[in-house]
């Protein structure tokens, strides 16, 4: 990208200078669309081995086509389960199986952006661990985020069936 100064004042003259972009970009820049909202996964993250072997011992293993997920419900008892903050957690893996650690530090970047993406759709109340293969490596970025929303919806599906067998009232038998 070059920039030029637009000369026409002194250039210490103690006046604001003019600088252009001269680069020709392919696309105009629209004038009128405001910047997509940064979210973050601060906050939301699996961070402790605790909450991880916690999460393993309460879920079930799923299979999807590039990875392998579990969804545990956090229990009620804890002291972070207040009242209207039932905040999602979610928590990515990768062995030494999947590759050197350069490989899989950029497994964990690739599958972190996808789910930053769709943070709305993490299940509330809930702790997701996400478990991928090679192949995140390789496969095209649009892919694997259509792949995380479709397991961030069965996710929800699960929990809101978790959640109302959890608050059905017990069935009496006399």
């Amino acid at each position: 990208m070059q920039l030029r100064r637009n000369l026409s004042q002194a250039p210490h003259s103690g006046a604001a200078t003019n600088v252009t972009n001269t680069s020709h970009s392919p696309l105009p820049q629209p004038h009128n669309v405001t910047a997509p909202q940064v979210q973050s996964l601060r906050g939301v993250r699996l961070r402790k081995h605790a909450d991880y072997q916690s999460a393993y011992a309460a879920a079930r293993k799923r299979q999807s086509a590039s990875m392998s997920w579990f969804l545990a419900p956090r229990p009620a008892d804890r002291e972070e389960a207040l009242p209207g903050r039932e905040v999602p957690r979610v928590g990515f893996t990768a062995g030494k199986v999947l590759g050197k650690a350069h490989e899989r530090n950029r497994i964990k970047r690739r599958m972190r952006e996808a789910v930053r993406r769709h943070v709305e759709l993490l299940p509330a109340g809930c702790d997701l661990i996400f478990h991928p293969r090679r192949a995140v490596l390789t496969m095209e970025f649009a892919k694997l985020e259509a792949e995380i929303v479709r397991i961030l919806t069965q996710a929800n599906a699960e929990a809101a069936r978790l959640q109302s067998v959890s608050a059905a009232p017990p069935v009496s038998t006399q």
